[in-house]
């Protein structure tokens, strides 16, 4: 059986509210699109707001803060929905505001909350294999590493993790006391651990919270908690 956890609704926030919103810019939580040109693209703030802590993906306004709206906004929001519905696996949840401005143009808000179904991923052709999960950072969203992933999954179901403290959990921190912060691949090789081994216990240490994850386009960072 497929669930299917997406809800709508439409409303009419005051103007003065949106500009609010667009004043202090693009964040962790506000993502501006001037128009849906390449849906494919703009999912991918969706599934970041999702798999983060949610966020506001405003349609019509430029990356100056310019509100512009959009001409033909039910046109731009059915083609964003259809990409939602098609792309996104599993589906999220998520509501839509049309906010009239001047010129009987109006601009689109998506509201996606924080998810307790993720990760999600872009899915753009049905491979598995081709999948990508994003996170948002700052006022970016990142592709999600393997690690990342596996904290996304594990968040789901994080409840008094056990562990063990050997060597390598004191090689960890150690490294942390002295240095402020450190990667799967240096934390391999300091440690003199596969780096798969490494990979899992930062995983395991994020979710029992001795350490915090930093995400990163490149490569995450782990820092003490």
């Amino acid at each position: 059986m497929i669930l299917d956890y997406q809800f709508a609704y439409k409303s009419r926030p005051d103007l003065r509210e949106l500009k609010e919103l667009v004043k202090h810019g693009e964040n962790k939580h506000i993502e501006f699109k001037l128009k849906t040109n390449h849906p494919e693209k703009i999912i991918r703030e969706i599934v970041a707001f999702a798999n983060s802590d949610g966020g506001q993906l405003i349609i019509g306004v430029g990356d100056d803060r310019s509100i512009k709206g959009l001409k033909f906004a039910e046109e731009d929001e059915f083609i964003l929905r259809r990409a939602i519905e098609r792309h996104i696996y599993p589906a999220i949840e998520y509501d839509v505001k049309n906010v009239a401005v001047e010129g009987d143009r109006e601009v689109l808000i998506f509201n996606i909350p924080k998810s307790p179904f993720k990760p999600h991923y872009v899915d753009l052709d049905g491979i598995v294999e081709n999948r990508r999960a994003y996170v948002r950072v700052e006022d970016r969203s990142v592709q999600a590493s393997k690690e990342m992933r596996e904290i996304l999954k594990g968040e789901r179901k994080a409840n008094n993790i056990r562990f063990h403290y050997g060597d390598k959990e004191r090689a960890l921190m150690k490294y942390l006391a002295d240095n402020k912060h450190i990667t799967v691949d240096t934390y391999a090789s300091i440690a003199n651990i596969p780096r798969k081994i490494a990979s899992r216990t930062l995983v395991v240490l994020v979710l029992a919270n001795v350490i915090r994850v930093q995400p990163h386009e490149v490569q995450d960072f782990f820092i003490a908690a």
